[in-house]
């Protein structure tokens, strides 16, 4: 037998919450106004997920975020109908899921569905924002329409992604910006770190253990594209206070840069 219980075991153990191993505790995202006194209604593509796909029923436990706060909610489901689902609140209290600092990533767009890949893995690790980034080397090229259309699903991949790694953000893909919106930003992060494959001695260990350990910390992670950065884009970047950064003696994709640049920070500070 399993418990699930994030960090919070004492309250499923109060509430008399026993899950078999094959179990799992599934998790939504609702808006404020869904939440009322004692019960949470589910509305959207959610219903159908949880009756047609996972097909659960009454008295099944759901975990519930509101996602315009962050707070999570242990729930028993009491009401499933076409339009919607209705659960009880058992518990308010369930522990953050959260890391604690904010990770904003700059991502150069890549081709193909590589940008699809880096959202959902840095996800899962704990990204706070995406940010598509424009490039001088970008292969891909998109229209105003072509934009509007690829944040809107890169979005719903962001929220399938944190509902699986039991997020209590979904992390948020802003619009596509260039060099001088990265630039323009710089200044509100306690430190922007720029993946340079020509950077030798600087490593991504020697500028995290430069920032301070005890206080919430917003960082930002620019990545270029496959064809990199040009020295004109490095050179804007650390002009305006970004640091170059050598992830070691081996030259990574771009979907696997941001994916180990998340994980370090992560490590150092969690």
């Amino acid at each position: 037998m399993q418990l699930f219980f994030s960090k919070s075991f004492k309250n499923y153990i109060k509430y008399g919450i026993i899950l078999p191993l094959e179990e799992e505790m599934y998790k939504f995202f609702v808006s404020e106004n869904q939440i009322e006194s004692e019960n949470i209604t589910i509305l959207g593509e959610d219903v159908k997920h949880i009756s047609n796909v996972l097909r659960l029923n009454n008295l099944d436990k759901v975990i519930v975020c509101n996602k315009e706060n962050s707070s999570s909610y242990l729930t028993e489901i009491i009401n499933i109908s076409k339009d919607s689902v209705v659960c009880r609140i058992i518990d308010k209290e369930l522990e953050t899921t959260e890391s604690g600092i904010n990770i904003d990533l700059y991502q150069g767009m890549p081709k193909a569905d590589k940008m699809e890949y880096i959202i959902q893995k840095t996800t899962e690790i704990g990204v706070n924002n995406i940010y598509p980034v424009e490039l001088e080397r970008c292969i891909v090229k998109l229209d105003e329409k072509s934009k509007y259309k690829k944040i809107e699903r890169w979005q719903k991949i962001s929220e399938a992604a944190a509902k699986q790694s039991k997020r209590d953000i979904i992390p948020k893909i802003q619009n596509v910006v260039n060099i001088e919106n990265i630039c323009q930003n710089i200044k509100k992060y306690d430190i922007i770190l720029l993946a340079y494959e020509n950077e030798e001695k600087n490593s991504l260990k020697k500028e995290l253990q430069k920032l301070e350990k005890n206080k919430k910390l917003n960082i930002g992670v620019i990545v270029g594209p496959e064809g990199g950065l040009s020295e004109n884009e490095v050179q804007k970047l650390v002009t305006s206070g970004a640091k170059c950064v050598t992830l070691g003696k081996r030259i990574l994709r771009t979907e696997t840069a941001p994916i180990v640049m998340l994980s370090d920070i992560i490590y150092e500070f969690e």
